[in-house]
Parts: C-alpha cells; structure tokens; sequence
C-alpha cells in the first residue's frame, strides 16, 4: 500500500473540489486548477475529506496511486496559500529590474537578459532578491528553473543566479606557483 497514497487530503473551508469524467477540478480563493485523473484511480469525496485508492494492485496502479494523491494536494494548498520559490543574484554588476510578468537582468552578457513569465505566474524584485510566485507548484517551479538557467552560478566565485538557500561546491581556483 502506498504510504503518500492512503493518506486522506483534508479539504479546507472555501475550497469546491469537482470530479468530472477523466478530470478533477479544484477551486479556490487563489483561483481554479485542474487536472486530468489518472486512469488506474479513483477519487472520492466524502465530509470535507478526499480520498484516493486504487483500483487494482497492478504496478501501474501503485505508482499512480500516490501520484494522483499528491498532484490533488498540491492544487488544494496552491488554491489557498500558493507556491513560491526565491532565486537570489550574486556578481558583481549583476542587477535585477522589474516585476509582475517581465524581468529586465544585467548578467554580465553584451545585452540585457530579459524574462517573460506565465501569466499565472508572478514575480517580485527586492534588491538581489527574485521571487516566483503562483498557484500551479509545477509552473512556479518551472519558471524558477527557467530564470536560473539564464545564468547559473560558476563555482570559482559563485558568481551568477540560485535558489536562496543553495550551497554551490566551490572549486581552489590557480595556486601561481612557477
């Protein structure tokens, strides 16, 4: 039995969770997300409490049992409280403007690097700090990605764009011994 599986999904007040033929749809106060069902699952709903189970014992069957459970958890607390991830710019001459959908950065190219996010994604800027935010995990997690490949950071001064709170492996850079 799957351990993420089997755990029911408490259902919060404000929230209206529907379960069409092939699709779930769950809506909130931060929006609406849906989803389309996994075929070896079934969905329930019973006083304020979701359940998912699975319909056979099938290896397909176990893999997309706690699957479907935490893809429905994550669309209920991204309809209440979102997702967010911060990225932070380090460099010299490295600077971040805008906010809402577009990013406008300095890194060190000839150019500027500009970003245009999602529209169900927003982003904030506070000094070197960049701020992804939205309701779908997997599109804020994707756009993190996304600003973060523009200028990954190089191991010899750390220079470039991370997520706050990541350890770069740092490498000794030339010893100039002749």
């Amino acid at each position: 039995m799957s351990r993420i599986g089997k755990l029911p999904i408490a259902i919060p007040a404000g929230v209206t969770i529907t379960v069409d033929d092939g699709n779930i749809a769950v809506a909130g106060p931060g929006g609406t997300l849906s989803q389309p069902m996994l075929s070896d699952v079934t969905v329930t709903v019973k006083d304020d409490v979701l359940t998912v189970t699975r319909n056979n014992d099938e290896r397909i069957a176990r893999a997309q049992h706690g699957l479907a459970r935490a893809l429905i958890a994550n669309m209920v607390q991204g309809v209440t409280k979102g997702f967010e991830k911060k990225l932070e710019v380090n460099g010299v001459g490295f600077r971040v403007n805008g906010g809402g959908q577009n990013l406008e950065m300095a890194l060190g190219f000839s150019h500027p690097v500009k970003y245009q996010a999602g529209e169900d994604i927003t982003l904030k800027v506070e000094k070197n700090i960049i701020t992804v935010s939205g309701i779908n995990k997997q599109h804020v997690g994707q756009a993190a990605a996304d600003i973060r490949a523009l200028k990954k950071p190089e191991p010899y001064k750390g220079k470039g764009i991370k997520y706050v709170g990541e350890q770069i492996r740092r490498k000794a850079g030339k010893t100039g011994a002749k």
